[in-house]
């Protein structure tokens, strides 16, 4: 090889098993359009009522129709991208970029400190010359307690970070290292720095269930005095604090190695002023940092999202660093992992399928959409800029670009960067940084820099990124994903959607795959449609399906064994179960009878006016008996709520409709068969949806634990399935 011949950084690579995926693709669209010729023929079959019915469930058959054919063509080229991290050491050795590290908490209660400790500590800890790290913390708690965490973890990973280095610890987390790995022989240094870790956990859990700072230690830092000042944690002045500096040659750790810069911020609150939730965090934080370590690439994790893999920065470097490709992307993203999933995944949290397979689709046409975690940012991207064909930018040359103001001095002119009124005529929050105006920012911020000429990347190396928690009881999960479907609704009815904001900017199948995701709450109805609909004209002997001796059973029959089968098997390529499996496909019921329908009337109301943007904080943290139940894949339902409510009727309901479909049969056997050949396919689709709602039953019927469906939940669910099926009969 020439000594000046170019050598990628990184391949890409075509997803195995696509040519299976379009034959199966293709004779699934062939089945499509025998059902809607089907459709169509039989039409004018019935009376006004049953023309009605069938026309409701034709339209909810042509959108899953549309709906997956959006999802095909954003697979239809999906790629892997495999970078080579022993290529970027030969090339550049130790001459790479800066670093700037930004993590985000809201509430010490849902996030408690111990955990944002963790997550800091975890980013501290990265394979990576520790000078050329900083890290962030944005408090929008305003918590003194999160400080007096951040203090703690200071002093801990002047221990943590030798030890890390020493050991080559993966994950780099303490709470998650100590939990998983077990003593190694010969390894004095292991029990001694457990039990520093155990000590600090107790006093930042002590501190935090007390509510208040031990008195030695609040004399002891300056940085406590400013919560003198603060009024609430809506209404304080900016608290920022560089706790440690890595521009001073003290700054080192037991060994005497240097450590990364450490800043924690508190943004300035004021009740007159919208603070914009995570998104006027992340501004405010890329302004502090440009006058503070200026990296040129940024990485923004969520406060529960640890650090998994210590060649993360490298991986990412790959992309960035490419003297042939690496010029055109705006960030890399990495999936959003968890590390609390149980065996079968009882939640279907892991979107095992939508990150192996259908986001690698969306790299392939443009680059995946920016998630909000787990994301490597150019900084110039984020901040506006836009891409022009012949950018060239040398990542190596801005190694340190630190300012030499003594730390004090640079606190206090920082300061003014996260004041509430410093993006006043600005264009912060329209043009630069992160979008404002919707309360889960991100896929408006990644769209953003695409149209303005950027790519991504998506990266999934062999041992996850980053390890996040996962929602453990089903409520949780619900208003989790009615808050992600309901901005994605709200994307698509503004300016950003995709179609219009990106036309001519980024390629028509990347628009096309940002719908399919857009979308997701508009499925409510169809699928609302064809739970309740078949169930009732079962028990008022309404057809809507071809009888079983029919041919065209077979193209009904063939769609829905093909999907699901080939779904199936996706899903264990991917390493999931069958059990697995069962449970994913049971939580996108629940989400799309639920989540997605609040999500669609929450939008509405937003559209006319009815309602305010507001932003809900998933808790991190759960009642013993709760974490029991769920690592015993036991659903938590446990409260009463609508979103119950609908739930259990809807599960009733078809019970009903399944038993009194069982009497007719068994209680006249000469027409018995009869029966069977004309509701086959209805009484088949009953059966399937009482056996997906099968913990429903045993919540609402059977289970005596706390995690039970309330029983306000069981009596208004069961007078609602009985009006309905009275209504639908008589």
């Amino acid at each position: 090889m020439a000594e000046n011949e170019y050598v990628p950084l990184f391949e890409t690579r075509q997803v195995k098993g696509r040519i299976l995926f379009r034959c199966i693709a293709a004779s699934i669209l062939l089945g499509i359009c025998f059902i809607v010729m089907y459709r169509i023929r039989y039409f004018s079959i019935g009376g006004k009522a049953e023309r009605w019915t069938w026309i409701g469930l034709f339209l909810s058959e042509l959108w899953f129709s549309f709906y997956w054919l959006l999802t095909t063509v954003c697979r239809w080229n999906a790629v892997i991208r495999i970078p080579f991290i022993h290529r970027l050491s030969q090339r550049f050795g130790k001459e790479l970029p800066g670093i700037d590290i930004f993590v985000c908490t809201a509430d010490p209660l849902l996030e408690p400190p111990s955990m944002v400790v963790n997550t800091v500590l975890s980013m501290m800890a990265y394979d990576y010359p520790p000078e050329k790290l900083s890290v962030y913390l944005s408090d929008d708690g305003g918590s003194n307690l999160t400080f007096y965490a951040m203090l703690e973890a200071a002093n801990f990973s002047k221990t943590w970070l030798p030890f890390c280095k020493k050991f080559k610890v993966e994950p780099m987390s303490p709470e998650a290292y100590f939990r998983t790995a077990s003593e190694p022989l010969n390894v004095e240094e292991w029990p001694s720095v457990k039990r520093l870790y155990e000590e600090m956990k107790m006093r930042i859990e002590t501190t935090t269930k007390l509510n208040q700072i031990p008195q030695q230690v609040y004399k002891q830092h300056k940085g406590f005095r400013e919560w003198n000042f603060v009024t609430s944690k809506h209404d304080h002045q900016t608290i920022l604090q560089i706790l440690i500096d890595g521009r001073d040659t003290n700054a080192v750790d037991i060994e005497g190695n240097p450590l990364p810069t450490l800043v924690y911020l508190a943004r300035e609150k004021r009740p007159q002023y919208h603070h914009h939730f995570k998104a006027g965090a992340m501004n405010a934080l890329i302004r502090i940092s440009s006058r503070i370590s200026n990296a040129p690439i940024i990485l923004n994790v969520d406060c529960d999202m640890y650090s998994n893999n210590s060649e993360s920065i490298k991986y990412s470097l790959c992309i960035f660093m490419d003297e042939e490709k690496g010029d055109e992307f705006g960030y890399v993203q990495f999936p959003q992992s968890f590390d609390n999933l149980t065996k079968n995944d009882i939640y279907g949290c892991s979107f095992r399928v939508i990150q192996k397979l259908e986001v690698k689709g969306l790299d392939a046409n443009g680059g995946p959409c920016f998630i909000g975690t787990g994301c490597f940012h150019r900084r110039e991207a984020l901040c506006g800029k836009k891409y022009e064909k012949n950018f060239r930018f040398d990542l190596k040359k801005l190694n340190n670009t630190k300012v030499n103001e003594r730390a004090s001095l640079l606190e206090e002119i920082c300061k003014v960067l996260a004041s509430c009124t410093f993006e006043h005529n600005t264009t912060w929050g329209k043009e630069m940084g992160l979008i404002y105006g919707f309360s889960v920012e991100d896929i408006v911020t990644g769209l953003s820099v695409q149209c303005r000429g950027w790519k991504s990347v998506f990266l999934d190396p062999e041992r996850d990124g980053f390890f996040g928690v996962a929602p453990i009881t089903l409520f949780q999960l619900l208003v989790q994903h009615k808050r992600w479907t309901e901005v994605h609704l709200q994307v698509f009815l503004s300016k950003y959607c995709p179609l219009l904001y990106g036309y001519k900017k980024i390629p028509l199948k990347l628009r096309l795959a940002y719908c399919a995701y857009n979308l997701w709450a508009a499925n409510c109805l169809a699928t609302l449609y064809y739970v309740v609909v078949p169930c009732l004209c079962l028990l008022k002997g309404i057809k809507l399906f071809p009888k079983i001796s029919s041919p065209w059973v077979l193209p009904f029959a063939y769609v829905a064994f093909s999907h699901h089968a080939y779904s199936l098997g996706e899903f264990l390529w991917c390493g999931g179960t069958f059990l697995g499996w069962c449970n994913d496909q049971r939580m996108w019921l629940f989400k799309r009878t639920t989540s997605y329908l609040f999500a669609s009337l929450e939008t509405i109301l937003k559209l006319l006016g009815y309602s305010q943007l507001a932003f809900v904080i998933t808790t991190k943290v759960a009642d013993e008996d709760v974490s029991k139940r769920y690592d015993q894949e036991m659903i938590e339902f446990g409260v009463a709520s609508p979103m119950f409510n609908i739930l259990a009727t809807l599960a009733i309901l078809n019970l009903l409709g399944s038993f009194g479909t069982m009497k007719k049969v068994t209680m006249h056997a000469d027409k018995g068969f009869k029966v069977l050949d004309q509701f086959g396919l209805q009484i088949l689709l009953c059966l399937v949806l009482v056996t997906i709602n099968l913990p429903v039953y045993q919540a609402l019927f059977f289970r005596m634990d706390k995690g039970k469906m309330p029983s306000s939940v069981t009596y208004k669910s069961i007078i609602f399935a009985l009006l309905a099926c009275t209504l639908s009969v008589y």
